[in-house]
């Protein structure tokens, strides 16, 4: 656990490091206009992989696919500190979040491995979330004093020091459990392509439809390329012995309800994340080393309302209840972001990203717990990588979405139209949460 735990905070430092620095790097690198898609290439390449190696860590075993991932968002990281220009460091972006995806797919399923009775898990998944939060606290603080103090470039290399001490820690310690089978499983190619083209496809068309110099026939290609892959995705699947993507997953009204919310969740937590410290630097006026300081609480108090969720879960004849509580703790600290302007104080700012961060620590680990508990046995790998791939395309569609509104208008009007969106994502997300029936876990 210690070894998961440590591969989580590399991928929350890998992450959540570019967030305060972005802004000084696109003005040196005078790539403004190419702003968002440093995060959306990150996001895509992260989701479109997230659930092709939750897949194969349920065939195979995990310890190979997280020794490889560690290395490549490694050699991703140095080569954003190499870069020269604004299309190198997307590309390198784009390379370190294929290793984040692979990260993320084996992390967050490997206590279902270790720990198969979930009211057990809980607790451990506590941890882990703290792990994840600290360290996401940490990325944006570092980000900002290393930059000040040295410069954006070395602030891309905190992640190879942590990976070196990472992937020590698994190669020693982290066990290699191999799921047994009757015969060597056969990997389902042709349904990972498909796969891959139908979370690609459609968030392409996005940003070459809506983007600065906009392609709106290379778009209009890349939907119909992504639609056809959906609809040959589904039957295909039905007909495979061990398909990539396992439609029974999805065969609960529950787990399509907890995939739609966290869509959502993953555009209101990224659009926090991304857009605050350009809010904070733009708006409020504060230095890159303050805005990282002051969005800190954001991810520091995820483990506070995590250990409180922890606490409040067994106690809860409908579980589904925190859900709400949490969204509408995320929606008072978006209204509370939505107020910050050159006159706020650093106090409030500090108190609506915590106040965020606390509900966005009930939220997320039960996105995951409730999968695990709904999937089967075989299948909890790719349960929880598709939680987290429908997480980050959220985030991936919220920043695409708000980065064409900044570039079309301004980084205030963008930047506010985000948290309104994040308002209405949590509403919502308090509507549907209840019709989300979970069975409480006390004996």
């Amino acid at each position: 656990m210690f070894g998961v735990c440590a591969v989580v905070m590399l991928v929350a430092l890998d992450s959540t490091i570019v967030g305060t620095i972005l802004p000084q790097v696109a003005r040196e690198l005078d790539g403004m206009a190419l702003y968002a898609w440093v995060g959306t290439g990150y996001l895509l390449s992260s989701a479109i992989v997230i659930p092709i190696f939750g897949r194969l860590g349920d065939l195979f075993g995990r310890k190979p696919f997280i020794l490889a991932s560690i290395v490549v968002v490694a050699v991703g990281s140095l080569m954003c500190a190499l870069s020269q220009t604004m299309p190198h460091l997307i590309v390198a972006r784009t390379l370190q979040g294929l290793g984040g995806g692979m990260l993320v797919a084996t992390a967050f399923a490997a206590p279902a491995d270790l720990f198969p009775d979930a009211a057990r898990r809980i607790r451990w998944q506590a941890l882990v979330s703290t792990c994840y939060a600290v360290a996401s606290g940490l990325g944006p603080l570092l980000g900002g004093a290393v930059t000040q103090a040295i410069g954006w470039r070395a602030a891309f290399l905190v992640v190879p020091a942590v990976a070196v001490v990472s992937f020590v820690m698994l190669f020693r310690y982290f066990p290699r459990l191999v799921p047994r089978h009757e015969r060597r499983p056969r990997i389902d190619w042709l349904g990972g392509v498909l796969l891959v083209v139908a979370v690609g496809a459609p968030m392409a068309a996005l940003e070459l439809g809506f983007a600065v110099g906009a392609k709106p026939l290379l778009a209009a290609l890349f939907a119909l390329v992504g639609a056809a892959a959906i609809a040959a995705l589904w039957p295909y699947e039905k007909r495979v012995e061990l398909p990539m993507f396992p439609l029974r997953v999805l065969a609960s009204r529950e787990s399509r309800l907890l995939n739609v919310v966290s869509v959502m969740i993953g555009a209101v937590m990224f659009n926090l994340m991304y857009y605050g410290p350009l809010l904070l630097q733009t708006v409020v006026g504060m230095t890159p080393a303050q805005a990282g300081l002051v969005l800190a609480p954001l991810v520091a108090c995820i483990p506070l309302g995590s250990v409180i969720n922890g606490r409040l879960f067994p106690r809860q004849s409908q579980p589904q209840r925190l859900l709400v509580l949490g969204a509408a703790i995320v929606g008072a600290g978006c209204l509370g972001v939505m107020g910050l302007d050159s006159g706020s104080s650093t106090g409030f700012a500090f108190a609506v990203f915590g106040l965020s961060g606390v509900g966005l620590g009930f939220v997320l680990p039960n996105l995951t717990l409730f999968m695990q508990i709904i999937a089967d046995r075989r299948d909890v790998g790719v349960a929880s990588a598709l939680v987290q791939t429908t997480r980050t395309l959220g985030s991936a569609v919220g920043t695409a979405v708000i980065g064409i509104i900044i570039t079309r208008t301004s980084v205030p009007a963008g930047v506010h139209s985000g948290i309104v969106m994040s308002l209405l994502f949590c509403a919502v997300t308090v509507v549907l949460a209840p019709q989300i029936k979970m069975k409480n876990l006390r004996r």
